[in-house]
């Protein structure tokens, strides 16, 4: 009885070992499977890599890669199917790592102006619409009202999506040709509709008067070719701000639109 069993054991073993030579026989590539593959539209890409990371057994005679010619199997795949057969296939490329972002401001690719959070990260502020028109409420913030040239600006809304504490972190991404002295950091006055402030026509304060009221001086230290960082302290007042960008009115006695990169200072 023990060695019928033994004997049985024996016969199983046999068995198993023969069941797995089949199955790794049947998983190995051969010329029918790449054929397979060819006919059942699969791209070359998919073939090459087939070939190239899954084992294989290849006939490579003159007459094979003639009939693999006929069931239109490419050059390329047939090369692959040669290379793995002899052996000179090379392994795969590793994947290249992603070389260090080393720009100064990590993240900024696009023309615009961005602020720091607390994470240290380049976040992207996108601007507001600014309605331009000369008059309105600004006049009555000084006996001088409006100087000639002088336009109002109003934005919708009381406050601004961005709220920001001191110290301020700023970057101002430009386009060719223009200057960070053209940008004008300006402080915005909370009117029962939204929030206003008094500019210059084409973004240059000089002129005396109402104009430079709302004007916060600011210095750009430049980083990289077109890039400036803004820092502001504590000496920033909780209120609303927006850097204006030149060349954001047309005319002082025509309406006008334009965009302003708002942001509210809690404290």
């Amino acid at each position: 009885m023990i060695m019928r069993i033994a004997k049985n054991r024996y016969w199983i073993l046999i068995a198993l070992v023969l069941m797995a030579g089949v199955a790794l026989a049947q998983a190995a590539l051969d010329n029918d499977a790449v054929v397979k593959m060819v006919r059942a539209g699969l791209s070359d890409d998919v073939i090459v890599s087939m070939i190239t990371t899954q084992p294989g057994n290849y006939t490579v005679t003159p007459d094979a890669l003639i009939a693999l010619k006929n069931a239109r199997v490419s050059e390329r795949v047939i090369n692959t199917m040669i290379a793995k057969q002899s052996g000179t296939l090379a392994p795969p490329a590793p994947v290249a790592a992603p070389a260090p972002d080393t720009s100064p401001a990590p993240g900024v690719d696009e023309v615009g102006v961005y602020y720091k959070d607390k994470n240290g990260q380049w976040v992207e502020m996108l601007p507001e619409i600014v309605n331009f028109k000369t008059g309105g409420f600004l006049k009555s913030l000084g006996s001088d009202g409006i100087v000639k040239g002088d336009v109002n600006g109003h934005i919708n809304g009381k406050t601004a999506k961005i709220a920001l504490n001191t110290p301020l972190d700023f970057l101002i991404y430009m386009m060719d040709g223009v200057e960070i002295t053209e940008y004008q950091l300006l402080r915005l006055h909370v009117t029962s509709d939204g929030r206003e402030f008094r500019s210059v026509t084409g973004g240059v304060v000089h002129s005396s008067g109402g104009a430079q009221r709302d004007e916060v001086d600011f210095q750009g230290k430049k980083i990289a070719p077109h890039m400036y960082e803004i820092l502001l302290g504590p000496d920033v007042k909780a209120d609303e701000y927006g850097f204006l960008p030149p060349g954001a009115t047309s005319s002082s006695n025509m309406a006008s639109g334009g965009k302003m990169y708002t942001f509210s200072v809690t404290e």
